[in-house]
């Protein structure tokens, strides 16, 4: 990148940064500083790192004596300067390796270096691969490389180096840093990061409001985060600073921008991407059926098969090509090989064959008869034709011989029965369709066809539908496609069933698949049927397969583990393997990860109408889905033990039949959470019937961790409700107040705090019934918590009491502490600080005396809060960067964000507005707990951080935004707000 340092003989594109050990290594993006291998070198005096600086960034010139006494003190040197640059220069010879700092020509000159040896060399080479990556339309690799340039900075380039040169030289470093940085921005933008972009540009513009291109990313990063009126703020801001500081109008990019921003372009909305078109290949007739006229997408697919049948045509080094298409009955295999096929037909001149090899039928084609009609159809006299199929498959060979011809092989068995039709010489090519991946066909280009995605699958059902039927109704549309599971065959029935009926509207085709049992009798049109095909793969199965097929297909998670199948079919997980994988290679089951597998969702109902109809006893598909049930809550509990030493909760859970999994240190079993947050959510609705229901509503206990994590929160909160009303239904108050108690907490982290209360105060009344001591603790302590946070802090402080009472009586130490952290936030509300930190002060010494690292994050974020309003604003950071830094690596998003709140709470009380806003940009990208009404919260402090750093158009438009949450909500700070924005109008 222009303005970059060059050093000769370091560093080149491609080599490792890392220096071998023993080697010198300089660093000048930051205090000057050498090492040899790994051990710092001493590099003496400010004029003595002045001195090798200068020689560092000279490109391996020489420097003559004059040039250097200048650069060190200007225009003004001391009188012994020449014998002090001689002293400089022979004392660092002394420290550097023999040749590297060379006397020539009444100067001196760094030679010799090795590869990576200055930090400045390694950065301008990181800088020229990332320029070339993002040529290439490769953002990114061009993004890493950029970040792996800009990490090499170390605070200021050449801290403490006194004079001139130094002077200029940093300027120009930090100029640098700045283009790389805007460089990779831009770049994080176009790939569609910019709600991730907005707080550190946020920072950025602060640390350099004059920066008008850090600006105009801010503005667009405000505005691709649905934050116009921000975004709009922003130029006013800078129009304003600009006239101000230097009295001149904003860049025209920066102006063009706003008015694109008040239009409303529609291309701002999202990053741009080429798009590049295909050439259509030309259409010559062969034995190839005819190619669908509506063929929609596979894009990706349609150049990678291509790409495979050029090189067998290629002029030079040609060779024969076989490609093998798997996938699930009436993913469109068939359809994407003919036109794929059909493409590339002027690449084979001498002819394309075609067979439909029958292979999910009862009676496959024999390879000896598909070469008899091969051979007929190359100019072979019946007569000709040998009678066994080696004979055959010889002379077939023979008479592909120099020629070049393409081979169709549709609806293959397996690999046997392609072998013999296989051609044998260069230039030719196979395509292959077949419901199983071919692993044993060697050489074969092997492809695994998915569904659609929903764009391909809309335009594919708006072909044959028409475009203005789906313009007008084109919500049900999508719930059509998306019901077909955006599956080819599913599409194409269902569109022509609609096109061949006038009087239906698109939304009564949607109403009628959207009855899940009626679903597969929906989807056929004359001979097209979704469930015939998928009758064909399954009447193939052996029974041992057929009952897996079943069974799985019962659970309604988006996939399922290995182990989890493991539980639903009673086996060991070896035998579970290997049955989960021969359905793989049926293509009725796919394989979604390393020992996890799902269902296309018309196969998973085709597999439940089979476990109604062939299952004899409808009792093992009960036990079935209750084995799967104990599994989770099973591991679920051994995950919550490990996280919570002590807890009491695990003692009241359910017992179960069946052990869980095993894990083998603390960070798997959390990774197992929340890989497996969407299954277990899943079999908590699954399982809300009476005789399971207790279970169910402890699962959701025992994996409360998910509510707290922001990406699993809402389908947490659905599936708690749905464990309330069930409860309710049922008339099981025991698990009602658990239920509620864990609901009231969903609704406390959402913001939505009457209706989390109404929760609470039912759970505290049920508990008093039933006596079970995990709601009467919890209710409390939730109760508490909601109270405090709608500013009534007598019942909170009574309810907090309560909850230590109940948890002590339970032993329950971690509930103690956690209540005990809770208390102290109420008194640091109450302005008694002193007694808040002495508070949690003891609750941090139980967490201790347990090994409860995680838990603690929650302690030390108390501690952090109430030092903060102490004015003890380092010990206040300090505790909340460990908070932070806990919550982050147990990925606790929510708290994560809500954390950066409260460190901005403190920078801001400090005096620290740049920093306060940067952290409540995390927060607000982030998410928190508390939702909107949090969010009001941090848009308040963001302005305030904003004001104090001048830019009040846009602190006026984030009270704007944050008065309309409180507006809404009826919350009392909406006072506050509105005393506050007149104080901005009059700046």
């Amino acid at each position: 990148m222009d303005g970059g340092p060059r050093v000769p003989e370091q560093r080149r594109a491609g080599s490792a940064v890392t220096a071998e050990t023993g080697t010198l290594r300089f660093g000048v993006l930051g205090p000057v500083r050498a090492w040899r291998g790994e051990k710092a070198l001493g590099t003496g005096s400010p004029q003595q790192r002045a001195l090798l600086a200068a020689l560092l960034l000279r490109e391996g010139r020489t420097a003559t004596a004059a040039e250097l006494i200048d650069a060190l003190w200007g225009s003004e040197p001391p009188p012994q300067a020449l014998a002090a640059v001689r002293t400089y220069a022979s004392r660092l010879r002394k420290i550097l390796d023999p040749g590297v700092l060379v006397s020539e020509s009444g100067g001196y000159a760094v030679r010799g270096l090795g590869e990576g040896a200055l930090d400045a060399s390694v950065a301008q080479d990181l800088a020229a691969e990332a320029e070339k990556a993002r040529g290439a339309g490769d953002l990114g690799t061009a993004r890493g490389l950029l970040r792996q340039a800009l990490a090499l900075w170390d605070g200021e380039p050449l801290a403490g180096v006194p004079g001139p040169y130094a002077e200029t030289q940093r300027a120009r470093l930090e100029e640098w840093r700045l283009q790389l940085l805007e460089s990779r921005l831009d770049m994080d933008l176009e790939q569609g990061g910019h709600a991730e972009a907005v707080s550190e540009l946020t920072a950025l513009t602060a640390a350099h409001p004059l920066r008008e291109r850090l600006r105009e990313l801010l503005m667009l990063a405000l505005y691709r985060s649905g934050r116009q009126a921000e975004a709009l703020a922003v130029y006013a801001d800078t129009r304003r600073l600009l006239a101000e500081e230097l009295g001149v109008d904003p860049c025209p990019g920066l102006s063009d921008l706003q008015q694109r921003i008040l239009q409303a372009d529609p291309a701002l909305a999202e990053p741009s991407a080429p798009v590049t078109e295909q050439a259509a290949a030309p259409v010559r007739p062969a034995q190839l059926p005819a190619t669908v006229p509506d063929f929609t997408g596979r894009a990706s697919f349609v150049a990678d098969l291509s790409a495979v049948l050029s090189s067998a045509s290629e002029a030079e080094g040609r060779v024969m090509a076989v490609s093998a298409l798997a996938g699930i009955g009436g993913v469109g295999k068939t359809t994407l090989a003919v036109h794929v096929a059909h493409r590339a037909r002027s690449a084979f001149p001498d002819g394309q064959l075609y067979v439909d090899l029958q292979g999910a039928g009862p009676r496959p084609a024999e390879p000896e008869t598909v070469l008899g009609s091969f051979l007929r159809a190359l100019g072979t006299a019946d007569s000709a034709i040998p009678d066994s199929l080696e004979e055959r498959a010889a002379l077939y060979r023979s008479v592909l011989d120099g020629r070049r011809v393409l081979v169709l092989l549709d609806n293959a068995k397996d690999a046997a029965q392609v072998r013999p039709l296989l051609p044998g010489t260069e230039g030719c090519a196979a395509l292959v369709t077949s419901r199983v991946r071919m692993l044993d066909l060697a050489g074969a280009h092997l492809v695994d066809l998915d569904v659609m995605s929903p764009d391909e699958a809309l335009c594919l059902f708006t072909k044959i539908v028409g475009g203005e039927r789906v313009a007008a109704e084109r919500e049900a549309a999508l719930d059509v496609v998306a019901a077909c599971g955006f599956l080819p065959l599913a599409i194409r029935i269902a569109a022509s069933r609609l096109a061949a009926r006038r009087t239906w509207t698109v939304s009564v085709l949607a109403a009628k698949l959207a009855d899940e049992r009626r679903r597969l009798d929906e989807l056929q049109a004359g001979d097209l049927a979704v469930k015939a095909t998928f009758e064909l793969g399954y009447g193939q199965l052996e029974p041992a397969q057929a009952r897996a097929f079943r069974l799985l297909g019962l659970a309604d998670g988006p996939d399922i583990s290995l182990a989890a199948a493991a539980a639903v079919l009673d086996l060991p997980p070896e035998d579970t393997e290997e049955l989960l994988e021969s359905l793989v290679d049926t293509s009725l089951l796919e394989s979604a990860a390393p020992n996890r597998y799902r269902f296309h969702d018309l196969v998973r109902l085709y597999a439940r109408a089979c476990a109604e109809r062939d299952e004899d006893r409808p009792s093992e598909r009960e036990a079935a889905m209750s084995r799967l049930l104990d599994f989770y809550l099973a591991t679920a509990a051994r995950v919550y033990a490990i996280e919570r030493p002590g807890d009491r909760t695990v003692d009241h859970l359910q017992v179960t039949e069946r052990s869980g999994q095993v894990f083998s240190d603390d960070g798997k079993a959390l990774d197992w959470l929340h890989a497996e947050a969407a299954c277990i959510l899943a079999c908590v609705q699954q399982s809300l019937a009476a005789p399971t229901l207790r279970k169910a509503v402890d699962l959701l206990l025992a994996s409360k961790d998910l509510a707290e994590s922001g990406a699993s929160a809402l389908r947490y909160g659905t599936a708690t409700q749905a464990a309330r009303d069930a409860a309710a239904t049922l008339g099981d108050a025991y698990a009602e107040g658990r239920a509620r108690t864990t609901l009231a907490q969903v609704l406390s982290h959402a913001g939505r705090f009457e209706e989390a209360g109404a929760e609470a105060a039912q759970a505290i009344e049920l508990a008093r019934s039933t006596g079970d001591p995990w709601t009467s603790g919890n209710a409390h302590n939730e109760q508490g918590i909601i109270a405090n946070c709608l500013n009534q802090r007598a019942v909170s402080e009574v309810h907090l009491l309560e909850a230590i009472k109940a948890f002590r009586a339970d032993g329950n130490r971690p509930g103690e502490a956690s209540a005990l952290c809770n208390l102290s936030r109420v008194l640091v509300s109450l302005g008694r600080v002193p007694t808040a930190i002495d508070l949690v002060r003891k609750g941090i010494a139980i967490y201790d005396e347990l090994g409860l690292t995680f838990r603690l994050a929650n302690a030390r974020y108390a501690l952090g809060i109430a030092l903060g309003h102490g004015g003890r604003h380092d010990e206040a950071l300090h505790e909340l960067d460990g908070a932070l830094a806990t919550f982050t690596v147990n990925r606790q998003r929510l708290w994560e964000g809500t954390t950066h709140f409260r460190i901005a709470q403190v920078h801001l009380a400090a005096g620290r507005p740049a920093q306060a806003a940067q952290h409540a940009e995390q927060a607000l990208t982030t998410g928190c707990i508390g939702g909107e009404w949090m969010r009001a919260h941090i848009l308040t402090l963001l302005g305030r951080s904003l004001r104090s750093l001048g830019q009040t158009d846009r602190a006026k438009a984030c009270w704007h935004e944050a008065l309309a949450i409180y507006e809404s909500s009826g919350s009392p700070e909406a006072d506050e707000l509105r005393r506050l924005l007149p104080s901005v109008a009059l700046l």
